[in-house]
């Protein structure tokens, strides 16, 4: 592992500074990581009941009512954005997913979108199925600006478009197009933008609904769906994958850059790569073994690793005897003959095929894998299938979970995203390097933390994750904390605030519902004087330092005044760390009618 971020970093990597996940029995990355070490299957089994479609089909032998079902993909708080009802209804649940995904990775990343002076690139990919089958297209008979609203409503590819609209953003915007590969292609181009120097901060994602939700699917012999609904990667019984929906987004920065920022980093990207099969393929849509070979020696190429230091592979792994062989070949080539020994796992088990955001749930595995330097076990792995010859391969499946010590040294992950019509594609990924050394916190010093939101009740939900968290995670400095939520949140019309001197202070101040003590709120703040406080063409900044001097400033945010911040902590050692993002307030936008 990297000693010191003083370092010459490789000008090539690229830092993961966010990331925003939802997926079937997931609203959060955290949650999905607690799902994946505790070996929890996500995948749901539907009643007659519960499934509003496929009449004449739901009492087929072959229909498995099996499903990854997205929890509020049918919900949406336009608020936070600026949207209009009318226009959040006409847009597709893909677009509305994104959006507030691209806000979660942004903000937990440490950033406000108003604060942010950069280029930030928006790549995101989806299934142009689902506008179609969430509303037909607009009528464009006319041009005028209610069938131009409606159009880039719908638009699948608008929707990166819209999300650095809606965020108040500038930067390139790219909706892709790569069926299953979709997530790692938009990873791929992101990183290039910025090592171009085309963009500053890049956004990278996918999202889909499979629609009508949640239904289940037919069986049928030798292809990618399971007999059972059960997704067993490796496995000798499998049958193939369920079908599942969600949304993932990460935050990209150059990693040289993000550690001069003082940026958290999950993960690195150390090399990513795509090709596709064209007229090489055994049969158009498999895997063909030499393309993605190819693919997966290219990105550890691009990264200038060799495989032997890379000790978790992230498979595409369907789940499908067929597949999987054709898979492990093709990264047996890429990895060669070698002694050390590589993790091989896939995530499908857990929570199905996400189609063009499965790459990226398989992504956030590998990351939180790295960031926690443990190895999730595969589930629905019982029988491992002899076909596969793992003796004579660098891979052993991971069968339990377990803490990951790699025999080179330095923690490394790859992960494969297949993609049908050829599609190939492979990023790699490394531990973040260890963060330089600092004095410790300044026992008994004052420092001003703040929260904001659109209304009281969602300030309540702020001060309830953040107590939450900080109770969770007694590692968080207080001056990280007070750092990250100063400079790293939008700025909106309800406000907290509190000026306390420890850890302790800060969760007793978010625990108390009165304006007393330390804390002040929009509703009971005290009058300031305007003509009390110096200002730059950034807001105004204390007198001092001190307890009262803070207290004023809080007094003075939290009624409207603008504060610079980066005033406030210059010359300080504050981090960016994660904390809860903001609390939507999701109502329902959906059509009735099928």
């Amino acid at each position: 592992m990297t000693d010191s971020p003083e370092q010459e970093y490789d000008p090539g990597d690229v830092a993961v500074i966010g990331m925003s996940l939802r997926a079937p029995g997931a609203r959060t990355k955290e949650e999905f990581w607690d799902n994946l070490v505790h070996g929890r299957e996500s995948v749901s089994f539907l009643t007659k009941d519960d499934i509003h479609v496929d009449e004449t089909l739901i009492h087929s032998p072959f229909y498995v009512r099996a499903c990854g079902v997205l929890d509020t993909y049918d919900k949406f708080d336009p608020s936070v954005f600026g949207i209009s009802d009318r226009m959040a209804a006409r847009m597709t649940p893909e677009n509305r997913l994104y959006l507030e995904s691209a806000w979660e990775s942004l903000e937990d990343g440490g950033y406000d979108p108003d604060r942010l002076k950069a280029e930030v690139g928006m790549y995101g990919a989806n299934n142009p199925q689902t506008a179609a089958q969430y509303s037909s297209p607009p009528d464009r008979v006319s041009v005028g600006p209610e069938a131009i609203e409606a159009s880039l409503a719908w638009s699948p590819d608008t929707m990166t478009s819209n999300a650095l609209y809606y965020m108040g953003l500038t930067g390139e915007a790219v909706t892709v197009a790569a069926v299953c590969a979709g997530f790692h292609y938009a990873v791929h181009l992101a990183c290039q933008s910025l090592l171009l120097g085309q963009s500053d901060l890049a956004i990278a994602g996918g999202a889909l609904v499979r629609l009508p939700h949640p239904r289940g699917h037919l069986w049928e012999e030798n292809r990618i769906l399971s007999r059972d609904g059960h997704c067993r990667p490796f496995d000798a019984n499998g049958t193939g994958t369920a079908l599942s929906s969600g949304v993932v987004t990460v935050l990209l920065k150059p990693l040289g850059r993000a550690v001069a920022d003082r940026d958290h980093v999950y993960a690195v990207v150390r090399g990513s790569a795509v090709n596709n099969n064209g007229v090489s393929a055994m049969a158009y849509g498999l895997a063909q073994p030499e393309r993605l070979s190819a693919c997966i020696a290219a990105a550890m190429e691009v990264g200038g690793v060799t495989p032997d230091t890379v000790s978790m592979y992230e498979a595409n792994g369907l789940g499908l005897p067929m597949t999987d062989e054709l898979e492990v070949h093709a990264a047996t080539m890429a990895f060669g003959k070698q002694t050390a020994t590589t993790s091989i796992g896939g995530v499908k088990g857990n929570v199905g095929h996400g189609g063009v955001v499965s790459g990226g749930f398989g992504a956030v595995k590998a990351a939180l894998a790295l960031y926690h330097r443990t190895l999730p076990a595969t589930i629905n792995l019982t029988e491992v299938n002899p076909d596969l010859d793992f003796p004579s391969t660098p891979f052993v499946p991971q069968i339990e979970g377990a803490h990951w010590d790699p025999e080179a040294g330095i923690r490394r992950a790859g992960v494969t995203s297949i993609g049908g019509g050829g599609y190939n594609a492979h990023l790699l990924l490394e531990e973040a390097p260890t963060p330089a050394e600092r004095a410790p916190e300044e026992a008994g010093r004052p420092w001003l933390a703040t929260l904001s939101a659109m209304d009281d009740d969602a300030l309540a939900r702020q001060r309830t994750r953040l107590r939450e968290r900080l109770e969770a995670d007694p590692g968080l400095r207080l001056d990280d904390v007070c750092f990250t939520l100063n400079l790293g949140r939008k700025v909106m019309a309800r406000r907290w605030a509190a000026v306390v001197r420890s850890r302790e202070e800060l969760i007793a101040a978010l625990s108390d519902d009165g304006a007393r003590g330390p804390a002040t709120s929009t509703a009971a703040a005290p009058r300031t004087d305007p003509d009390a406080f110096a200002r730059t063409g950034d807001g105004i900044v204390p007198a001092g330092r001190d307890a009262g001097a803070l207290a004023e400033l809080a007094a003075a945010w939290v009624t409207g005044r603008q504060v610079d911040f980066d005033a406030l902590h210059l010359g300080e050692a504050g981090r960016r760390v994660p904390l809860p993002t903001y609390p939507f307030q999701p109502r329902r936008f959906w059509r009735t009618d099928w």
